[in-house]
């Protein structure tokens, strides 16, 4: 939603959380004793007595992140468990760590081979089954990292650095996305340029650090007038662009004058340089019957955008919807 497009993404609620284990047991008695080591370690347990339980635990809402399968349990076994968790190729990673009676090297290497990260033999030492949950801890610890920074790259390639809106080629990607969707349903897209007025001026009297603080408030203000399905992006200097998937004329134009008004409700707060009256121009076009071009309805909406300038910016102008043959 458009709504995160001001913020980064942040994982510290799931990192600031306790770390969940699953214990599939089938033994109610090694069930109970693994437990209760685990909560007092500070573990969030979840409890499974069976494979068919245990599946549907690691594929609920908020999964455990640690898994301890006994190799022996009744519908699904540890081995057969450990093949669809790896076959789900989920972005989040489960650590397995195996339990078994058996303790020969096919056996191990079997477990391994299904997908299973570590591997203890019953009856075992409470230390050292402690000790490798912290290893599984570690691993799961630098995989959410990866993610993090991954997510923070995916981030950065899409989104405007100043305002946190999409960046032009991220908005101009939604276009052809909603341009498509309408092509294909045989339903409408609409699109706004919108350009903040005598911005230029802004930076000249005030500093181009004011101008930041202008275009960061003003963005949030479009955002604020949008659906939460709408987009929004930097197109450039101070100009915005606003995508509107199934958006006809009509609503495109009531959309284009709830940003208007947002922005020139009320002078923008600049720190400890009083307050700036802002406003902005707008051209709006949307899809007829069949769908626009990405260039044409870009052209369309520059040209209503000039036109807006023309007749003494703060106002909206739309373009004349026009159908592909």
């Amino acid at each position: 939603m458009i709504r995160d497009s001001l913020f980064s993404p942040d994982f510290s609620s799931a990192r600031r959380a306790r770390t969940g284990v699953l214990v599939a047991e089938d033994n109610p008695m090694f069930r109970r004793i693994l437990q209760s080591w685990l909560e007092e370690w500070g573990y969030q347990v979840t409890i499974a007595e069976a494979g068919e339980a245990a599946w549907r635990a690691l594929n609920s809402a908020q999964p455990p992140q640690l898994a301890i399968l006994d190799w022996m349990m009744p519908e699904i076994d540890g081995v057969e468990l450990c093949r669809r968790i790896r076959a789900r190729k989920s972005p989040a990673y489960q650590y397995i760590l195996m339990l078994t009676a058996r303790d020969n090297q096919r056996d191990r290497v079997l477990g391994f081979e299904a997908g299973a990260d570590d591997y203890l033999t019953k009856p075992f030492d409470r230390d050292e089954l402690r000790a490798r949950l912290r290893v599984g801890k570690r691993i799961l610890a630098l995989q959410e990292d990866l993610i993090r920074a991954r997510e923070g790259l995916r981030y950065q390639a899409t989104h405007d650095v100043l305002t946190g809106t999409f960046n032009r080629g991220a908005i101009l990607g939604e276009l052809r996305r909603a341009l498509d969707r309408a092509k294909r349903t045989g339903g409408a897209a609409g699109l706004l340029l919108l350009d903040l007025d005598h911005f230029k001026l802004v930076n000249d009297r005030h500093g181009h650090l004011a101008g930041d603080a202008v275009l960061l408030q003003a963005a949030r203000r479009v955002l604020g007038a949008l659906r939460t399905y709408d987009f929004l992006g930097r197109y450039g200097g101070e100009e915005f662009l606003a995508v509107l998937p199934d958006c006809d004329g009509g609503a495109a134009a009531r959309a284009a004058e709830r940003i208007r008004a947002a922005v020139a409700d009320s002078p923008i707060a600049i720190p400890d340089d009083g307050a700036i009256a802002v406003s902005v121009s707008i051209g709006g076009v949307a899809a007829g019957e069949g769908c626009w071009t990405e260039t044409a309805l870009l052209a369309a909406a520059d040209s209503a955008l000039y036109e807006a300038k023309e007749q003494g910016r703060n106002r909206v102008v739309m373009a004349q919807a026009l159908a592909l043959p």
